[in-house]
C-alpha cells in the first residue's frame, strides 16, 4: 500500500509531539556532579570509579541537589572520628553522673552539717565492727596459745601432742587469718567512706547557691 506525502507529514508531526509531550528517558535519568583529576566540577550520568571515593553530589533530573556522598575517610581519619565520637560519650557519661550526683545530694542533705552527721554514724557503726573484729581476734589468738601451751607440756613430759589440740590450733589458725582479713576490709572501707563523704561535702559547697534558693522559695510559699 502507498503511503502519501501529507500522510507521512501527519505521522512526523505527530512524532515530534510526542517527542516534546514525554521527554526521553536519558532526559529523565538522576545526574550526578563530581570533581574530576583536574579539580573541576563535572556533571553526567554517573561516577568514574576512580573519582567516587572522593565524594560526589546526586542531582535531581532538573540538575537540583538532592543529596551530597561524603568522601571516604582514610584509616587515620575514621580513628580521629571515633575518639572524638568517644570522648563525647564520656564527657555526656560524666555530665550525666554529675546531674545524678547533684540530685542526691540536694535531696538527702539541707547543710553541710547534715553531711558530716550521716559520715559520722556510717563510721561510728564501722569502726564497732572492727572492734568486735579486734577482740574477736584477741580471743583466738589467747585460745590457740592455751592449745600450744597443752602441746608443750606434753611433750616435756614425753607424751605424744594430741592430735585434736594439732587439728584445732590449724582451725583457729585459718579463723584468725579470716578475722585479720575482715579487719583489712573494714578498716579500707572506713577510709573509702571518709574520702567519699569528704567529695560530698566539696561537691555541696558548690550547691550552695541552689540550696539558698530552695528555702527562701519554701519560705516565700
Amino acid at each position: 500500500m502507498k503511503i502519501s506525502r501529507s500522510t507521512r507529514s501527519v505521522a512526523g508531526l505527530a512524532f515530534v509531539i510526542a517527542l516534546f509531550a514525554h521527554p526521553a528517558t536519558a532526559q529523565e535519568r538522576q545526574m550526578y556532579r563530581y570533581t574530576n583529576a583536574e579539580g573541576h566540577a563535572v556533571v553526567g550520568y554517573q561516577v568514574p570509579p576512580e573519582f567516587v571515593a572522593n565524594g560526589y553530589d546526586i542531582l535531581s533530573p532538573t540538575g537540583a541537589l538532592v543529596a551530597v556522598v561524603p568522601r571516604t575517610l582514610d584509616a587515620g581519619e575514621r580513628e580521629g572520628m571515633d575518639s572524638e565520637a568517644q570522648r563525647e560519650r564520656e564527657a555526656a557519661e560524666e555530665a550525666e553522673r554529675m546531674r545524678r550526683w547533684d540530685e542526691s545530694l540536694l535531696l538527702r542533705y539541707s547543710t553541710i552539717e547534715d553531711i558530716e552527721a550521716a559520715r559520722d554514724r556510717e563510721l561510728r557503726d564501722l569502726r564497732i565492727r572492727v572492734s568486735i573484729l579486734k577482740g574477736k581476734l584477741r580471743s583466738l589468738k589467747q585460745q590457740v596459745e592455751n592449745y600450744q601451751a597443752l602441746a608443750a607440756d606434753q611433750e616435756r613430759l614425753g607424751n605424744s601432742v594430741n592430735v585434736e589440740h594439732l587439728a584445732a590450733i590449724d582451725d583457729l589458725q585459718a579463723e584468725i587469718a579470716a578475722t585479720e582479713r575482715a579487719v583489712t576490709d573494714r578498716q579500707e572501707e572506713i577510709a573509702s567512706v571518709e574520702s567519699d563523704y569528704q567529695q560530698d561535702v566539696e561537691r555541696f559547697t558548690t550547691l550552695l547557691d541552689i540550696v539558698e534558693m530552695r528555702k527562701t522559695m519554701s519560705a516565700e510559699s
